[in-house]
C-alpha cells in the first residue's frame, strides 16, 4: 500500500500504516515475522535527500529506528530504567538476553532523493513469543515497589516516530557524532566478543560502529576494522566478514 502511495503525495506529507495484527509479516532475508495483537507493528515512509549527512549514510536509519524505539519508552518519566537495549544492527532486546523487537529498511533512490520505507515491530502487550515491554515494566514494579502502568502500542509508536524525527534532525545537523553518545547507552556490545569468518575463526572485540553504520572490531594484532554479516543468520554477529 505504501509503497504505491508515497511516490504520488508531497514530499511534507507523513505516511505511516499502523496494523494490529500482521498475517504476513516480512523479517530480514524473508524471514517470516510473527505478529500478534499487543504487537506495535508500522511501516514508515520518511524522504532523505542524497546529498546529506543521512543520504551518505542510508545503514545509520535502521540504528537511528532501534534507538527511537528504546528511547521511546526509556524517556517517558519513570521509566528510565527499564532494562530495553539496542542490538546491532537492527534489534531491540530485554537486557542482552531476550529480542523482542526488530527493524527492516528498504531504501529506492530517484534521482536525488531517498524514499525509505521503514518497517518496526516491537512486543507491547503480548508475552509470546518471546516477552514484552509491559513484562518489563512489571518485573520492574515487583523488584522496585513502583506503580508504573502498562504501555499501550499506539502511544509506543507515537513516541518512536516522534524520537526518529527528533534523531535524524540531530543527525542531518552533526553527523554521526550527534547520536552515537545516545546509541551506545542503550547498545549491549561494548566489549564482547565475536568471531570473524567462522566460528571457528579468528576472536575480535567489539568497539563501536564507524560513520557508516558497520561494526567496528578490534582483532588482536591487526588493529580496528569494520565488518559486516556475512549474508543472513539467526545471529546476526555469528559469522562476521571484513569487506575487501
Amino acid at each position: 500500500l505504501i509503497g504505491r502511495l508515497m511516490f504520488e503525495l508531497p514530499e511534507e506529507m507523513g505516511l505511516i500504516a499502523i496494523a494490529v495484527r500482521q498475517t504476513q509479516g516480512k523479517g530480514r532475508g524473508g524471514n517470516v515475522w510473527l505478529s500478534p495483537v499487543g504487537c506495535a507493528l508500522s511501516t514508515l515512509h520518511i524522504t532523505i535527500p542524497l546529498h546529506s549527512n543521512l543520504g551518505q549514510r542510508i545503514p545509520f536509519i535502521q540504528h537511528l529506528v532501534s534507538l527511537a524505539v528504546v528511547e521511546g519508552v526509556r524517556s517517558i518519566p519513570g521509566y528510565e530504567d527499564i532494562d530495553l537495549r539496542v542490538k546491532w544492527p537492527n534489534d531491540i532486546y530485554y537486557s542482552d538476553l531476550i529480542k523482542l523487537g526488530g527493524v527492516l529498511v528498504n531504501s529506492t533512490l530517484t534521482e536525488t532523493t531517498f524514499h525509505i520505507l521503514i518497517g518496526f515491530g516491537f512486543n507491547v502487550n503480548n508475552s509470546n513469543p518471546t516477552i514484552c515491554i509491559n513484562d518489563l515494566v512489571t518485573k520492574f514494579n515487583k523488584e522496585r515497589g513502583t506503580k508504573l502502568k502498562p504501555l499501550t502500542t499506539d502511544c509506543l509508536i507515537a513516541r518512536t516516530v516522534t524520537v526518529l524525527e527528533r534523531l535524524i534532525e540531530v543527525f542531518q545537523e552533526k553527523g554521526p557524532n550527534g547520536v552515537l553518545h545516545r546509541y551506545y547507552k542503550y547498545w549491549i556490545h561494548s566489549g564482547k566478543q565475536v568471531h570473524l569468518h567462522s566460528e571457528e575463526g579468528p576472536i575480535a572485540w567489539i568497539v563501536g560502529i564507524d560513520d557508516y553504520g558497520f561494526l567496528q572490531v578490534h582483532e588482536e594484532g591487526k588493529g580496528v576494522v569494520s565488518v559486516h554479516p556475512d549474508g543472513n543468520s539467526f545471529d546476526m554477529l555469528r559469522n562476521l566478514i571484513v569487506p575487501k
